[in-house]
């Protein structure tokens, strides 16, 4: 990888994002292991999955009922030749009779149409009679309904959630084949910082990223190595940086602009390759890619707004696109704005807001060292570049559970 991701100006996020998706695919591919089903939550399939078999396997009742085949009813009573519950076998429908039927049960051999037990009478001679008009196939669940053998289920790359995980266990499956893990190391940088639980010095604040992204790491399924606080020292970083060529990524907050104290695009031009990208988004313009002796590395913000934003918006699709994952953009939809934006700015801004009574409400204060703001909220309204806002035009609303899962 050259420099010549750098821009003079200041980078669309479309642009960053495709380019990093496409630095993803270039990365090495981890292994692929096979779990059975119960520790396979939140892990990404590695393989497709194909039916072995139809489903529902037969054709059986879709209600409490009675089973019959239309050709041997005229309207008057028949009498019940069988009773079927859900997992017998049940025997072929005697001509002239009826079959007491149970949900889910397979239907009987000749039959062709279930009547639910709300539309019937039982006669006094154990008979049954028919209330009403019967339809052909009426609640029946036709065999093949769900899918049919040979079809394609799952496709890899999905992200298995409890969802996925019973349907293929309905397909009788008990382990499935998945991707590894992204080892990632998480690394904050600056002499200012100290680790929750320790008394604050003068100047000195506690280190609310490395929670935020060791947390929100293990919620995607990466594997994460604390590599702790970086001083504000070219040869610690150094020393740091090479203990941690064991990862399939290194994570970064502060220290990512072009000033004296980024220590760590120095290391990356020194013993790598570094793609400083400045990009037209708010909070969080500066962000670096790079290698450090061949390992990726993702420099975010340090602002703890600016780190949410770009890791939920650029560094989770290219962590999750590195695990398998193909669908990687984060669900948005349509809602009207409660407030008003007049003045139209040069970069796309992310807005911690509220969904009140159906409209997006901001957080009073939109600062990027505002991580209150970002509690309180529900998830990111999305202003696009030169673009002002009346109250209630639409704009896209991103939740934070798509963005935190």
């Amino acid at each position: 990888m050259s420099d010549c991701c750098a821009q003079p100006g200041l980078l669309p996020v479309e642009t960053a994002l495709q380019r990093l998706l496409e630095l993803a695919a270039e990365a090495p591919q981890g292994q692929v292991e096979t779990l059975p089903l119960a520790a396979a939550d939140g892990r990404v399939l590695a393989e497709n999955i194909v039916a072995g078999l139809d489903l529902p396997p037969w054709d059986n009742s879709a209600m409490d009922g009675y089973a019959l085949r239309l050709a041997d009813w005229s309207g008057e009573p028949l009498a019940i030749s069988q009773r079927i519950f859900a997992g017998s076998a049940p025997a072929p429908l005697t001509a002239g009779s009826c079959a007491r039927i149970f949900t889910g049960a397979p239907l009987p051999e000749g039959a062709d149409c279930v009547e639910m037990q709300e539309n019937v009478e039982l006669l006094d001679d154990g008979r049954v009679r028919f209330k009403q008009a019967l339809k052909a196939r009426q609640h029946i669940r036709p065999q093949g309904q769900e899918t049919r053998r040979g079809e394609l289920v799952l496709q890899a790359g999905t992200r298995l959630t409890p969802i996925e995980l019973g349907l293929i266990a309905s397909l009788g499956l008990a382990e499935v084949k998945v991707c590894s893990r992204l080892r990632v190391a998480v690394l904050s940088t600056g002499d200012e910082l100290i680790e929750p639980g320790q008394p604050l010095g003068a100047g000195q604040i506690y280190n609310s990223n490395r929670q935020l992204l060791i947390s929100w790491l293990q919620r995607l399924g990466c594997e994460v190595v604390d590599g702790g606080i970086l001083p504000d020292d070219l040869p610690a970083t150094r020393v740091a940086l090479a203990q941690l060529l064991d990862v399939g990524l290194i994570l970064s907050t502060g220290g990512v602009s072009v000033g004296e104290a980024d220590f760590l695009g120095a290391a990356l031009r020194e013993e790598g390759q570094l793609a400083f990208w400045k990009l037209a988004i708010k909070p969080g313009k500066p962000l670096t890619f790079g290698r450090f002796r061949g390992v990726p590395v993702i420099g975010l913000p340090g602002n703890p707004a600016s780190t949410l934003v770009t890791f939920g918006m650029l560094a989770r699709p290219y962590i999750l696109r590195r695990m398998g994952v193909q669908q990687v953009a984060p669900l948005g939809f349509q809602v009207p704005a409660g407030f008003v934006w007049s003045k139209a700015g040069s970069r796309r801004e992310y807005l911690r807001a509220k969904l009140q009574d159906g409209r997006a409400v901001l957080y009073p204060n939109q600062s990027s060292g505002v991580l209150r703001s970002a509690s309180w909220a529900d998830g990111l309204v999305e202003v696009l570049e030169n673009t002002t806002l009346a109250e209630g035009e639409g704009v896209r609303f991103i939740p934070f559970s798509e963005l935190l899962g």
